[in-house]
């Protein structure tokens, strides 16, 4: 409904009703001080479900262990758990590279994303939900062979839970690094990665994130990139809902059933619900507000009596001249 990623930014998400008016309004020479007030128009309720997008410009995309923590660590002040073990990320976190020229970015570590984490498998979209704000993603893959996994494999089960959580993110440009280079034993995998990266036509970058190698030509790259790259807007214009208040003169209709008299229309809804019926001042403003609205004439012309039944806006009346 809307993306409140702005300064002093608000937005409308619900329709309130007109304000109701209060006693002093309705005073008169002869009435100077009434009794009674005209309650305000009910709004509308809704059940939100709000959710926090963390503010960056590069994620860290990858299988649990490949890296993605010390690498966070070795560029920014940020000081995330490392350990050899899957998960040890189980919070976001974020860190402000400092780049030679000043301008600076922040990076996103998101937690590492497995088979089945658009459909909530492991820590789920609860994450995948923060690399939507982000304007360029980092694909950490492992090439060292330590875990026994395919790096290739996991670079298409990662893309394709992006795609599956939402078709715009699997767009997003993305970088791919090849880490842990100084641990590789066979070079096998890295081949491999490089075939990959020339098919699928995105960049690769190899480093080790423990030895600093590479790491400084990647942050070079990853500043220029982002200059180029404009903010994702999550919530598109076009899909905004602007609300107004309506129209006083509201249409408003007579039906006659079971020989009760039914009066239906935004008009009348909007006068019962600031009438309040216990109260004989407010009753007498009621019956001078239906006069007014042409409604006492037209129930006359179709034959309405005194003790027939009135229906206005689910209050149950009795006629009377």
């Amino acid at each position: 409904m809307a993306d409140l990623s702005n300064e002093n930014q608000t937005e409308l998400v619900l329709k309130g009703g007109r304000g109701g008016r209060g006693n002093s309004h309705f005073a008169t020479a002869t009435r100077q001080a009434p009794r009674f007030s005209e309650d305000g128009e009910k709004g509308e309720e809704k059940e939100l479900i709000l959710e926090l997008k963390l503010l960056a410009d590069v994620g860290l995309l990858g299988f649990p262990n490949v890296g993605k923590s010390t690498f966070l660590a070795t560029v920014t002040d940020a000081k995330p758990k490392i350990a050899n073990y899957h998960f040890t990320t189980i919070v976001p976190n974020l860190g402000v590279v400092k780049t030679k020229d000043g301008s600076g970015f922040v990076i996103a570590d998101i937690p590492g994303i497995i088979e089945g984490a658009s459909e909530g498998v492991g820590l789920g979209i609860q994450f995948l939900r923060h690399v939507e704000r982000t304007r360029l993603l980092l694909h950490f893959l492992d090439v060292s062979g330590q875990e026994g996994r395919n790096p290739v494999q996991d670079f298409y089960a990662i893309n394709e839970e992006l795609k599956k959580y939402s078709e715009k993110l699997s767009q997003r440009k993305q970088i791919i690094v090849a880490n842990k280079i100084d641990a590789i034993q066979d070079e096998t995998l890295l081949k491999e990665v490089e075939k990959l990266a020339k098919k699928e036509k995105i960049e690769l970058y190899k480093i080790s994130a423990a030895t600093r190698q590479g790491v400084e030509e990647l942050i070079d790259r990853v500043s220029e990139v982002i200059k180029t790259l404009p903010r994702e807007e999550l919530i598109e214009i076009e899909d905004r809902v602007v609300y107004t208040l309506e129209d006083k003169k509201d249409e408003w209709k007579i039906e006659e059933k079971d020989g009760m008299f039914i009066v239906s229309g935004r008009a009348v809804e909007r006068l019962m619900g600031r009438v309040n019926i216990e109260d004989n001042e407010s009753m007498y403003y009621l019956q001078k507000s239906l006069k007014n609205m042409g409604i006492d004439q037209k129930l006359k012309e179709m034959g309405v009596c005194q003790g027939d039944t009135v229906i206005i806006a689910d209050w149950e009346l009795e006629w009377y001249e």
